[in-house]
């Protein structure tokens, strides 16, 4: 499956994004999705997952509360609606496909989209 982010830009502090991730190749429901995201000089890290039907989510404890994952498969899209928008969320967001279900395994996830940039300022 080939996986394509879009949807980062510039923010203020407390506004909302919500980028997506259009899939294209095999069957996009066949696999759970996860988005994480990379700062300036971090380690990626785990944001956000979903089931393949989307009715199972996880969420890192900074993202909970703040953060949604949802899918629509007959779309082949999945988004990460993110409010009140911190400067530490400020990164690349990835997002990904995996087959192995719900995960924040960075390991566990196959394939990855190129990353949109997400600017938060204060």
């Amino acid at each position: 499956v080939q996986l394509q982010a879009s949807g980062g830009g510039l923010v203020q502090a407390g506004g909302s994004l919500r980028p997506s991730c259009a899939a294209s190749g095999r069957a996009f429901s066949s696999y759970a999705m996860g988005w994480f995201r990379q700062a300036p000089g971090k380690e990626r890290e785990f944001v956000a997952g979903a089931s393949r039907s989307g009715s199972i989510t996880d969420y890192a404890d900074s993202a909970k509360g703040r953060f949604t994952i949802s899918r629509d498969n007959a779309k082949t899209t999945a988004y990460l609606q993110m409010n009140s928008l911190k400067p530490e969320d400020t990164a690349v967001y990835y997002c990904a496909a995996t087959s192995v279900g719900v995960t924040s395994g960075i390991l566990d996830y196959r394939y990855w989209g190129q990353g949109t940039l997400v600017t938060v300022s204060s």
